[in-house]
């Protein structure tokens, strides 16, 4: 080989890509007696293009599967598609194409694109949400939960779309409205199908302690969102009796040390007193109505504005004699936290404060700063911190816990109605997962509907429940719910007419398994092979992006702890090691009409940007994640065909840690395909010298060899892939100093030049093969083993030290590691820059610092 011929990348990748699928080496067999280490990236939903995060995604989990299969592990390493939900259903309404059709169709598309990257996969293991085998096996583990008793039927508040027909998520939910059809979204109560992952609230919560391989950020977002707190519930009576015959409002509330700051009661828009005044006032009903077009997500409501009706209820203050509260009903109570009600203390919380400033209510701060006097008051922000019980009777002078102590204790031992009239109890903030959806592309809940028995299951002979492919998308709603036929069946039971269950489930149930099915991904007697899975699970290197820390996560622990419960494998926890990687950012930019522009339509002249085809004037705005609604995209594709997928691989990794945003610029990428060239060219001039003595010992570029070895280890196993990155450029600076003279036997450079080509194999695959081929070797790099360390070259024998002349840095000496004192001094006296500086005459004194600094004093 040439040094001037250059590395074709796209010629060469195809060559190998298709060499490694014919010899199928990705392939993992669940018998090797090796030990297993099984990587997994997040599956990606079919769009139908891949886009730079995925590359970015499956880049790190493929440098990892790489690197653990060349350390003697038999790597799982699988692919898959999480198949199901809105998106297909939208193409079908706007394109009159099936959802099947286009979601199998974009499966292609991007199967052929993750293939172009080199990622070592094993695709046989592949399958789709939306297969048959796949969402057949789910429905099992549906009804065995469902016999378990993990799964509930109840009536739910939910977000209604009332054009669409349809469930909505929070997330579903833009300013009021509907994502799709822009209707205001109405708060319904509907019957739904919940996973109880309430019941393992606890459990969830205890073992996040154990998850050190997970990024902290993640562990704090999963025990917020779980939200542990204990606290008082307390039962108010009421003054005088309310509709219904109510008597008493009960609130749970984690600060009864604020008793004595309360001036109001607020309730719920759902709450069972604000419906009973609903159907006696008016103002009330109207109320609620309007608060009832709120998404019911807590974000929407925290960002309302605080808003109420007063019930013209009160209940009686259980410590300041004659003392009421007037009650309200609020927007911004959760009927699903607690008990959905709550007393106001505006001094210490800021909804409260808000509301209490908005309807003229008493603000009396109860806790005080230590360092305040019995003259603090609060003005627009409420007062949160620690601090010391004053304006509170007997609890003044007391400290927060001693208060909330002291106030459980007494009201636990007053009667009301015969019963405490208040008890300490632990609350949650997780609620159960309501899995039902409204629509048509999603896995059948496994369920029918009979007069006369009620919910039977699905028999497991008349498993699966197949989607029928004969509907149509004219009619809002759930196409299943208005199929001529499919929705007609005899009950199992007595065999009467009955009706299927025409929710769907909630695409986070097919993601929630995943995994653990892609241990024995066929298997059609069971959803999971209880031993195959043992073997595999958890995880050890789960990587995706920080927008699943909470459900996807929190939901696959839970799946795990049920798939446990009902018999099928006792793997509570799903991912033993979880990394969430940066997104990708571009500039953004738009033209003369503000309009947004692809980077590829912008061209730089004379520093300015400026339109490709029209010459006109560019605006260049922030930096952002890369998103087809801004344009500042990248294709894949262009880059791979391009430059080669090596070169975008090596530039995903390169130069920012991998948990931050990467900027995506021509100059970065331009780079990376200059190193790509260049090692190319060290190991052709390198590969030319094999057979050549050298007149040296080559012992520096042994040390840089072994060192870069031991080194790239700990960075992969760190997953401190840019790193790693530099640690390649470091060395494959050594091996070009090695190659500038005839020192270095060819020995040596065949030993640095294998090993480099083993190391950097993870990273750049196909470069790997062909340098691989190029020095001789048979077999696949990929298949190679990793380097051994000699770990004699590490330990160093000399130190550099550096020499301060009358306390400023004017030299470097470099001495055995074992010089003594009077050695290092006659070493120093020795350098030109200190003979310089000394001008001939001897130093006044020279002070030696072991292994630190020598100082001269001249």
């Amino acid at each position: 080989m040439s040094t001037s011929e250059r590395y074709n990348a796209p010629a060469t990748e195809a060559k190998w890509r298709a060499a490694w699928e014919e010899a199928d080496i990705y392939a993992t067999d669940n018998d090797d007696p090796r030990p297993k280490y099984y990587v997994l990236e997040m599956f990606p939903y079919p769009s139908g293009r891949i886009h730079m995060g995925h590359v970015r995604n499956y880049t790190m989990g493929d440098v990892v599967a790489r690197y653990r299969r060349a350390k003697g592990y038999n790597v799982l390493h699988p692919m898959g598609w999480d198949a199901f939900g809105m998106p297909a259903e939208n193409a079908a309404m706007q394109n009159k194409v099936h959802p099947r059709e286009w979601t199998y169709a974009n499966i292609e598309a991007m199967k052929k694109q993750l293939k172009s990257m080199g990622l070592s996969l094993d695709w046989s293991r592949e399958f789709a949400t939306c297969d048959v085998a796949y969402y057949h096996q789910q429905q099992r583990l549906f009804l065995a939960f469902l016999e378990a008793g993990l799964v509930t039927r109840k009536v739910s508040k939910v977000n209604w779309d009332p054009v669409d027909r349809t469930v909505l998520a929070n997330e579903q939910v833009i300013d009021g409205r509907g994502w799709r059809s822009g209707a205001l979204v109405e708060q319904r109560e509907l019957s739904q199908w919940f996973f109880k992952i309430t019941d393992y609230a606890q459990d969830l919560l205890d073992a996040i302690d154990g998850l050190d391989r997970w990024p902290d950020k993640v562990r704090l977002m999963q025990r917020n969102w779980i939200g542990r707190s204990e606290g008082l519930r307390l039962r108010f009576p009421l003054t005088v009796p309310g509709p219904d015959d109510i008597a008493e409002l009960e609130v749970f509330t984690t600060r009864p040390d604020t008793i004595f700051g309360a001036s109001f009661m607020a309730v719920a828009a759902g709450h069972p007193l604000a419906q009973a005044v609903a159907k006696r006032n008016g103002e009330v009903a109207a109320f609620i109505e309007e608060a009832s077009r709120m998404g019911t997500s807590a974000q929407a409501i925290e960002s309302a504005e605080k808003r109420g009706i007063d019930t013209r209820l009160r209940v009686a203050h259980p410590f300041i004699e004659g003392a009421t509260l007037p009650i309200y009903v609020a927007n911004f109570i959760l009927m699903e936290y607690g008990t959905g009600a709550i007393f106001g203390c505006p001094a210490h919380d800021q909804r409260d404060l808000d509301f209490a400033r908005k309807y003229g209510l008493p603000v009396t701060p109860v806790v005080r700063p230590k360092s305040a006097g019995d003259d603090f008051t609060v003005g627009d922000e409420a007062f949160t911190d620690d601090g010391v019980i004053f304006n509170s009777a007997f609890l003044d002078g007391l400290t927060i816990e001693e208060a909330k102590d002291s106030v459980a204790g007494i009201l636990e031992q007053r009667e009301l109605d015969g019963a405490a009239q208040a008890k300490r109890t632990v609350n949650f903030r997780l609620r159960d997962w309501g899995i039902s959806r409204q629509r048509y592309w999603g896995c059948p809940i496994p369920v029918i509907h009979c007069e006369a028995c009620g919910i039977v299951p699905v028999p497991d002979e008349q498993l699966p429940v197949e989607l029928p492919d004969d509907v149509t998308f004219d009619i809002p709603g759930n196409p299943l719910d208005h199929h001529p036929t499919w929705t007609t069946v005899d009950c199992p039971k007595c065999g009467a007419p009955a009706r299927r269950e025409t929710d769907t489930m909630d695409t986070f149930v097919d993601s929630s398994w995943y995994f653990a099915r892609f241990t024995k991904p066929h298997d059609a007697t069971r959803p999971i092979d209880a031993q195959v899975m043992e073997e595999w699970l958890p995880v050890d290197q789960y990587i995706g992006g920080v927008e699943h820390a909470i459900l996807h996560l929190l939901y696959s622990r839970f799946f795990m702890r049920a798939v446990a419960k009902t018999g099928y494998g006792n793997r509570p926890e799903p991912f033993a090691g979880l990394f969430t990687q940066g997104m990708v950012t571009h500039e953004t930019y738009k033209d003369a009409s503000g309009q947004w522009m692809f980077p590829e339509d912008v061209v730089w002249a004379d520093g300015k940007a400026v339109h490709a085809k029209t010459g006109e004037p560019v605006t260049v705005g922030s930096v952002e994640s890369m998103s087809k609604s801004k344009k500042n995209v990248v294709d894949p594709d262009q880059i791979i065909s391009g430059y080669g997928a090596d070169t975008a691989r090596w530039f995903m990794l390169s130069d920012t840690p991998p948990e931050r945003d990467i900027q995506w610029t021509d100059a970065g990428v331009d780079a990376a395909h200059r190193f790509v060239q260049r090692v190319w060219r060290i190991v052709a001039e390198a590969q030319a010298r094999f057979d050549t003595p050298g007149t040296g010992d080559g012992m520096a570029l042994r040390k840089a060899t072994h060192g870069g070895i031991r080194a790239i280890e700990g960075d992969i196993e760190g997953l401190h892939f840019n790193r790693a990155v530099a640690r390649l450029y470091e060395w494959s600076n050594a091996l070009q100093k090695a190659l500038s003279d005839d020192e270095t036997p060819g020995a040596v450079l065949r030993e640095s030049i294998d090993a480099m080509i083993r190391c950097f194999a993870p990273m750049m695959p196909h470069l790997a093969e062909e340098c691989w081929t190029v020095i001789g070797n048979q077999g696949f790099a990929a298949e190679a083993s990793w380097p051994l360390v000699d770990e004699s070259l590490l330990v160093e024998n000399v130190i550099t030290l550096p020499v301060q002349i009358n306390g400023k840095k004017r030299a470097e000496v470099t001495v055995p590691m074992d010089a003594a004192n009077d050695a290092i001094e006659a070493a120093v006296l020795a350098l030109d820059d200190v003979q310089r500086f000394l001008n001939g005459n001897p130093p006044r004194r020279v002070i030696v610092v072991p292994r630190r600094i020598v100082n001269v004093v001249a």
